[in-house]
């Protein structure tokens, strides 16, 4: 069957408005991309502050309810994608303050460093450092820290899972839930799926070629055999004491067989874990086609899942 014929009908378009690019000779260009919105909302207060980093300062935004009362809310912990070579907070404004309006919660988000200009292990120093100060500043933040969830998507679904794994084995932070969405696990591009997806037969915004350049731009010239499971948590071989997870991916992803594999791993070692695979769908289809059912619909699964974690921890 081709590409085409596996396509959801109202995803068709991404036929006919796919962008094709090069990311070693058009990541400026791919940088000033601007996805459609997710429709902003004006119950929300957006503030930004500067919080010290591991090497420089981040830039840290702040979504809440204006009309919040004085209780302690959950906190989402969010982290944007782009193949750890593009994107910035800004771009998820919406979603986060959908997240918000929705869950009950407050949103952070971090501006973390970007490769090539920054390497592994920038990025997820830079989370860790952005979701510790979330920690030590939650009087401040009127946040519950018993009610942290960890989420991205794509590359920060990857620095979700990332993060998980680190918040665990350095045990200063607890986390309740995880929520690394169609998340980019592993740099090996080994399976079915990662060939499959490539830019002969699938004109989608993200494919084997441009998922190969980008995990070398974030790893630099580091060995297979030197990859660290921080980086590439597909790695990893011990999958215990990691907080419940809630994944979803498209059928037609590069990283589907990558995450179908954490996925079982997650369950084998005891974690609850929680997975949709929506055929039909691309890397990256609920932001780039905001507005279809499809996408509405895995949105409104993100966010049953959240309020169903972050409202019965004990």
């Amino acid at each position: 069957m081709s590409y085409k014929e596996r396509i959801l009908p109202e995803l068709l378009p991404i036929l006919h408005n796919a962008v094709r690019f090069d990311l070693n000779k058009d990541l400026e260009m791919m940088r000033n991309i601007k996805l459609p919105p997710i429709e902003k909302s004006n119950n929300i207060l957006t503030t930004a502050c500067m919080i010290s980093g591991p090497e420089s300062e981040l830039l840290v935004k702040i979504y809440e309810p204006k009309d919040r009362k004085n209780v302690k809310l959950p906190v989402v912990f969010w982290i944007h994608g782009g193949g750890y070579v593009i994107g910035h907070p800004d771009g998820d404004d919406g979603l986060c303050e959908l997240f918000v309006n929705e869950v009950n919660c407050v949103v952070i988000s971090v501006d973390y460093r970007l490769a090539p200009e920054n390497l592994y292990p920038a990025a997820i120093e830079d989370c860790y450092s952005g979701l510790k100060w979330t920690v030590e500043n939650a009087e401040k933040l009127k946040i519950d820290t018993s009610r942290i969830a960890i989420a991205g998507a794509s590359a920060g679904g990857g620095l979700t899972a990332a993060l998980a794994l680190m918040v665990r084995d350095r045990n200063e932070i607890k986390v309740a839930f995880q929520m690394p969405l169609y998340p980019m696990l592993d740099d090996r591009n080994i399976t079915p799926s990662s060939y499959e997806v490539n830019e002969e037969n699938v004109p989608t915004a993200w494919n084997r070629e441009a998922n190969q350049i980008a995990w070398k731009m974030y790893l630099g010239d580091m060995s297979s055999d030197q990859v660290p499971y921080y980086a590439a948590p597909a790695r990893a071989k011990d999958l215990t004491g990691l907080p419940p997870a809630y994944i979803f991916v498209g059928q037609i992803d590069p990283f589907r067989d990558e995450i179908i594999d954490y996925v079982g791993r997650l369950a084998q070692a005891g974690v609850d874990v929680e997975f949709h695979l929506y055929p039909g769908c691309f890397h990256g289809f609920d932001s780039i086609f905001n507005d279809t059912n499809i996408s509405k619909q895995a949105r409104n699964g993100c966010i049953s899942a959240l309020i169903k974690a972050l409202n019965t921890v004990k």
